[in-house]
């Protein structure tokens, strides 16, 4: 080896080892013994799945904005550059960590049912669903919240104002940006669907019906307009002004559902999060219509009861306790999860330590208990695979937990003419026939049938772990169906098998959802393992990706983040 060559490697070995502290090293959540490493920083983190957001949010919290301001700048930041799922026209949920007061808050900013809704819209003349309806067309969209939910977080808990947390979406929206690959290739996806939107077509394709090329500039005028409008008139200016009026014109034009009045009744609201404690853990998610935190904390109360990591990390031992424990959670989300403010959810049972086990008392540890044996459990009382998860933490303790969607990849397809607005299809995540599954496989009942002003089912988990008092782990993650099994293996890799948070999230996940009876796992498990699966009865199936997660650890004063490579493009980083 030549002596420069030499000189190169001991300079990389000198940064890296500046780069990361000392302290840090030491610390077994760095684990810097591991091929994956995760980013280290000590004042603010943010992790993202788009650049341009987590530069945008990390400026805010070096300028002295919290996590909260953090976090709405990259919401609006990312409806212009990671258009697939960030949005204005969708909704989601935020979970937040205040400091000062030691309380965690869940802002809902789910989508509603229009007005004009009915239980069977979406049911042809035979009484089956019409699923390109459902999915693709302009009834498939829900009364958009996102607008309304990041500012209401703003407005209560952050510290800047409207204005500079929209600036860098303005800025990135009228000057463009250049497209990356991944960009490139979903809009090549996308492309035979937005054809039927003129709108679309023109923003995200050239003159030819090209789409932008890895390194060509999109820039988004109508959407900077609609992005302005809410810097210098506020969020009222979405639901009763001049987007307001656009939306309702167009849905009238084209035969939508949704009306001036129906924008201006939208309102995103606070809820009291659903908690657990695990292996001494607090443990906070969303509350319904979503059914992520609910069903966490039920897979986690079952869990806790397995020496876990005696077992070792995805074996076949420990992925059976797995796939049997979702199974019950995914059986009992057909029958009891929905929209709070229509029906009770026995929301106590469900994530009592209690049923858990009676539960864990109905798995065979040495056979698969067939899904059509499992039905949900006798107790008392989804938003899409492009969906997106950011995290956040600031220097004063506070934190940030915050999954939004369109559902499909660009929702519906259709742009509001003249805002640059993508409209979600969120429609599809109600049971439009209780009973038959969604675009994701997921069975619904009545409590999630179609209703006016009716929030649909979501499955989206954004999660804040707690540890002596303090936020220790950050996660959330899109994924449809499979969001909450996500979430809930980055905990376990993190608390049951000392992961540091890089290794929790590039390890193999598997998904069980009770119904299709299938174990999906991803590619990478031992080969061993596979087989001694299949002969405790499952029917396991490899290949697709599960989540993509974005996720912070704070502790010993030190933040480790990292961002999922399962989708290129995303980053975290940290000060």
């Amino acid at each position: 080896m030549t002596n420069i060559a030499l000189k190169t490697i001991y300079a990389l070995i000198t940064i890296i080892t500046l780069i990361v502290p000392a302290q840090a090293q030491d610390n077994p959540l760095y684990s810097g013994k591991s091929r994956f490493h995760p980013v280290v920083a000590k004042n603010g983190m943010v992790a993202s799945e788009n650049k341009y957001a987590t530069q945008a949010g990390l400026q805010v919290l070096k300028e002295g904005g919290n996590a909260v301001d953090a976090a709405v700048t990259i919401g609006f930041t990312m409806a212009v550059t990671f258009p697939r799922a960030g949005n204005l026209g969708g909704g989601g949920f935020m979970l937040v960590y205040l400091a000062d007061k030691n309380e965690v808050i869940s802002i809902d900013y789910r989508e509603k049912a229009p007005l004009q809704a009915t239980r069977d819209m979406f049911l042809d003349k035979e009484g089956n669903v019409d699923k390109e309806k459902s999915r693709h067309s302009i009834l498939s969209a829900g009364v958009p919240g996102t607008v309304a939910g990041l500012a209401l977080a703003l407005e209560r808990y952050g510290t800047i104002s409207l204005k500079r947390a929209l600036q860098p979406a303005i800025e990135l929206a009228q000057k463009g940006f250049p497209v990356d690959y991944e960009l490139s290739k979903s809009l090549s996806q996308a492309k035979s669907q937005m054809e039927r939107s003129p709108a679309s077509m023109k923003i995200f394709y050239k003159q030819n019906g090209e789409p932008y090329k890895n390194g060509e500039i999109l820039t988004q005028e109508n959407l900077a307009w609609s992005l302005k409008q809410i810097a210098q008139k506020g969020p009222q200016t979405f639901y009763n002004g001049d987007i307001a009026q656009k939306i309702a014109s167009f849905m009238k034009q084209d035969g939508g559902l949704i009306t001036s009045l129906d924008l201006k009744s939208y309102k995103a609201v606070t809820r009291k999060p659903v908690e657990g404690e695990y292996r001494g853990y607090k443990v906070y998610s969303m509350p319904p219509p979503s059914s992520g935190g609910v069903h966490l904390i039920q897979m986690l109360n079952v869990l806790e009861q397995f020496p876990l990591s005696s077992f070792g990390h995805n074996t076949s031992k420990t992925i059976h306790i797995f796939a049997e424990t979702m199974k019950h959670a995914y059986a009992d989300r057909s029958k009891y999860l929905g929209d709070p403010d229509f029906s009770p959810i026995p929301v106590s049972e469900l994530t009592s330590k209690q049923y858990a086990e009676l539960i864990k008392e109905q798995i065979d540890m040495e056979q698969a208990t067939p899904s059509n044996k499992i039905l949900p459990g006798d107790v008392i009382g989804d938003e899409g695979a492009n969906t997106t998860h950011f995290s956040v933490m600031d220097s004063e303790g506070n934190a940030v937990s915050n999954t939004y969607t369109l559902n499909f990849s660009y929702g519906s397809k259709i742009t509001v003419p003249g805002t640059g607005i993508l409209l979600n299809n969120e429609m599809d995540d109600f049971s439009a026939k209780p009973g038959n599954p969604n675009a994701y496989g997921l069975v619904g009942g009545k409590l999630n049938a179609i209703a006016p002003e009716k929030r649909m089912l979501s499955s989206m988990s954004p999660t804040i772990v707690m540890k002596d008092g303090n936020p220790f782990l950050i996660t959330g993650s899109p994924g449809g169906s499979r969001i909450i099994t996500t979430v809930l293996q980055i905990i376990l890799n993190v608390i049951d098998f000392n992961m540091n948070i890089s290794e929790a999230t590039n390890s193999v996940r598997v998904h069980h959802q009770w119904l299709p009876d299938v174990l999906n796992v991803e590619t990478g498990l031992n080969e061993d393992t596979i087989s001694l699966l299949r002969k405790m009865g499952y029917k396991v199936e490899i290949g697709r990706t599960i989540g993509v997660a974005e996720s912070i650890i704070k502790d010993e004063g030190f933040m480790y983040g990292a961002s999922d490579p399962r989708r290129p493009g995303g980053l975290t980083e940290g000060y």
